[in-house]
């Protein structure tokens, strides 16, 4: 599988290094030195997105409408995401977005989902989420964090916290004068979201359509 990488910080070289390994090419390398439109995209099977908020979305929009499919892991641009979703239907090709590859955090959002409905009738307890990452990480809250969100049916704030050397904490808590009930999803490396994107574009490259990873998973 010929691979295009859109963005090559931490995570674009860890999926690198990765796809080498599974006997992959990376055959186009897009980052702030080498443009999207400096690119050569003939023999791409798929790319893989893990630009900047900035960045994202002229990205996706260039190599979907070569008819190429993309599995993004950027956040921070989901205002274009309609938009990005026709186009890859215009185009007959496929795109698969997830605010978190990991298999275990996608788990952990069926938890989530399961935990709300059961909290339901339970006012008396007040929810919150959390989330922890290092640093770099450039958009605040976490995409995970407002996934997390928007399973829950109710209204919730969420607390962000930058630290170093935190790949990605998120807790889920709801809690009474009585008792706390938490659930919680912590990463220890980058290496299961960069393991869940390149399952991911294995999966996409003969899809036409847009996906999730509970297609991938076939969870509901």
């Amino acid at each position: 599988m010929n691979i295009a990488l859109i963005g090559y910080g931490k995570m674009g070289k860890l999926i690198e290094q990765i796809a080498l390994e599974k006997g992959h090419s990376i055959s186009v390398i897009v980052n702030s030195s080498n443009p999207i439109e400096n690119q050569n995209f003939t023999n791409i099977d798929v790319a893989i997105d893990f630009s900047t908020p900035s960045s994202a979305f002229h990205n996706i929009k260039f190599i979907l409408s070569k008819g190429i499919p993309v599995v993004s892991g950027t956040t921070g641009w989901l205002n274009n995401i309609n938009k990005v979703r026709g186009l890859a239907l215009k185009k007959e090709t496929g795109f698969l977005y997830a605010s978190n590859f990991s298999i275990g955090v996608n788990l952990f959002f069926e938890l989530n989902k399961k935990l709300s409905k059961l909290m339901q009738n339970h006012s008396e307890y007040k929810a919150s989420i959390k989330e922890i990452h290092h640093t770099e990480k450039l958009d605040i809250p976490s995409g995970t964090a407002l996934s997390l969100q928007s399973q829950i049916t109710r209204n919730i704030d969420i607390e962000s916290e930058r630290t170093k050397n935190i790949a990605g904490t998120h807790i889920v808590n709801y809690d009474s004068e009585i008792d706390s009930i938490s659930i919680s999803h912590q990463a220890h490396n980058r290496m299961g979201f960069a393991q869940g994107s390149l399952i991911a574009a294995e999966w996409i490259v003969d899809k036409k359509g847009c996906f999730s990873m509970s297609d991938i998973l076939k969870i509901n």
